[in-house]
């Protein structure tokens, strides 16, 4: 008699992964204002395989206030990026807020009730890779709860100095990760990947 296994939901659970800039000293703030100077080729593909790969995207509401502002009139305007743009509008985009959001941009929602909960849930539908842009406290929260499964560290040659870094004073004990890789562009960026230790 042949033998068939049978595959539960909890065995194909959706990967989630998030990419942040960060300076030496750990700051994530505000990288639009710090890192374009290693903003190479290499970085550049490497962001784009991790937001690539995914068929939905979740964002923190100012991230996704980011985005909405400037990737749909690229998408309009067809221009070099007009791809990128275009990928962009067809994924699957929610928005974690405590307040209600009205949407303008296609194939956007708003996450309904608990965060975790919500993601837990996510994570068992069927479907890709979910993607985390930028959004701090998002990621933290789902690296605590054990749900972020690639955490993707671009790490510049510079000391930022002063803003938000990825940890601050709010973990009651050490989160411990492992190494999954580690790349060196031309510019000195770092690209480090981290998932949770077994």
């Amino acid at each position: 008699m042949e033998l068939t296994e049978t595959i539960t939901r909890s065995d194909i659970m959706r990967k989630i992964t998030v990419g942040l800039f960060s300076g030496a000293d750990g700051v994530v703030a505000e990288p639009q204002t710090w890192h374009f100077p290693y903003f190479g080729e290499e970085l550049g593909a490497a962001v784009m395989k991790q937001i690539g790969e995914t068929d939905t995207v979740l964002f923190g509401r100012k991230t996704y206030e980011g985005f909405a502002e400037s990737w749909p009139a690229r998408e309009e305007a067809k221009g070099d990026d007009y791809l990128m743009a275009k990928a962009l509008g067809d994924k699957r985009k929610i928005v974690v807020s405590h307040s209600p959001l009205e949407f303008t941009w296609r194939n956007s929602e708003q996450v309904q009730g608990d965060l975790i909960e919500y993601v837990k849930e996510l994570k068992a539908e069927e479907g890709g890779t979910i993607g985390l842009s930028g959004s701090v406290s998002v990621v933290r929260q789902l690296m605590r709860a054990g749900l972020l499964d690639e955490l993707h560290l671009y790490i510049h040659p510079v000391a930022v100095g002063n803003g938000l870094r990825l940890w601050e004073d709010d973990l009651d004990e050490p989160l411990k990760l492992k190494l999954i890789s580690c790349d060196v562009f031309k510019t000195g960026t770092l690209h480090v990947v981290y998932g949770p230790a077994d």
